[in-house]
């Protein structure tokens, strides 16, 4: 049960990687390479279970959350051309 979940996230990984390739904006290809990161997060822990290894299972919360925190700042980069800046330094700059 757990190899064909397995099989199942690679394939999906495989699919959103053409997404990455793909994808008609910037914007797509980045949340198109946080889908691959859900997806090797449930890889991770199913892998986890798999070989008996449940501290598998905070790796993939680790994992998860860099995953995250990584497409907030590139996306905020793609919005503002820089990590520095915050939204109220744009509107009061008369921008």
């Amino acid at each position: 049960m757990f190899v064909a979940a397995t099989i199942g996230l690679l394939v999906a990984m495989v699919l959103v990687m053409a997404r990455v390739i793909l994808g008609p904006t910037p914007y797509d290809r980045v949340l198109a390479l946080n889908s691959i990161g859900t997806k090797v997060v449930l890889l991770i822990a199913v892998l986890g279970f798999l070989m008996g290894r449940p501290e598998f299972l905070d790796l993939a919360l680790v994992y998860a959350l860099i995953n995250f925190i990584g497409t907030i700042a590139v996306l905020k980069y793609f919005e503002m051309g820089d990590l520095g800046k915050s939204s109220k330094d744009t509107v009061g700059s008369g921008l």
